[in-house]
């Protein structure tokens, strides 16, 4: 049995189910201020109490958490990576998600807006042409950063790390807040792997200001947001030794269950 499997067990039962319909006609949250904490289970099982009265689980066939595996892609120079690691407000991440048990795939374009706020364009993708980047994607990429910030898409793309995880989404009962609760996080290329510890779970909440009701449940029990947290980061520096990542340090350290592991096989 999965980790997220077998740890939800412990809790799920405390939320009502949302059903995908009712998730998609509540507010996309397309447009947001993010905070991620790294979070071990005992808190997160002290905080779904409170977080159950405020928040229902998006349940799918009887499911409430679902693999995502995604590809980033970046250009030779990690350009990509870089321009985060040196707090670019201009920058972008481009990856390609598929919903496994769904059967679903999406390129997904990540930018930051002038205030900071994180700004997501989703475009379908074929599902057969996971990892790849066809004319239409990056038709999508290049009009995706052009509207945002007037200017030609910078990198010059390709695949670099793919990662899989399970996911739990929780949505606000009022309003469009959603909180999302990630475990089992394992990055890879086809020559190396690192897996997070099964005690460890990425939670991401995303609402209107960054303040939201997630948020306040979480300080309640002394966590505070971490910093620089992004997967993608994250796996470019486990992954290419002496690559530099002092920017991401206080995450890697709290994510320190990291442990090296075999090769995996990219699709």
């Amino acid at each position: 049995m999965s980790t997220i499997a077998s740890t939800d067990q412990t809790f799920e039962h405390l939320f009502d189910p949302i059903s995908l319909g009712g998730l998609n006609a509540k507010a996309a949250m397309l447009e947001r201020l993010d905070n991620k904490y790294v979070v071990e289970i005992a808190t997160l099982r002290h905080a779904a109490e409170s977080l159950a009265t405020q928040f229902d689980v998006l349940e799918i066939d009887g499911r409430r958490a679902f693999t995502y595996e995604t590809c980033y892609f970046d250009d030779d120079g990690w350009q990509s990576y870089f321009d985060h690691h040196q707090g670019r407000r201009r920058r972008a991440k481009v990856r390609i998600r598929r919903y496994v048990e769904a059967s679903l795939c999406f390129l997904e374009v990540k930018l930051k807006d002038k205030r900071g706020v994180t700004v997501k364009k989703r475009f379908a993708h074929d599902l057969a042409m996971f990892g790849h980047l066809d004319a239409t994607a990056l038709g999508h990429i290049e009009d995706a950063y052009r509207d945002l910030y007037g200017l030609t898409f910078p990198y010059a793309l390709s695949r670099v790390i793919d990662m899989r995880y399970r996911r739990m989404t929780l949505v606000a009962k009022e309003g469009g807040e959603r909180m999302t609760i990630d475990s089992g996080l394992r990055f890879f290329t086809p020559e190396a792997a690192h897996a997070v510890d099964s005690h460890l779970f990425i939670v991401e909440t995303k609402s209107a200001n960054g303040n939201g009701m997630a948020d306040r449940v979480l300080r309640a029990l002394h966590q505070h947001p971490t910093k620089h947290c992004s997967k993608y980061c994250m796996g470019v520096a486990l992954l290419n030794e002496g690559t530099k990542h002092n920017r991401f340090l206080p995450a890697l350290r709290k994510l320190g269950g990291m442990r090296p592991g075999p090769a995996m096989a990219v699709a």
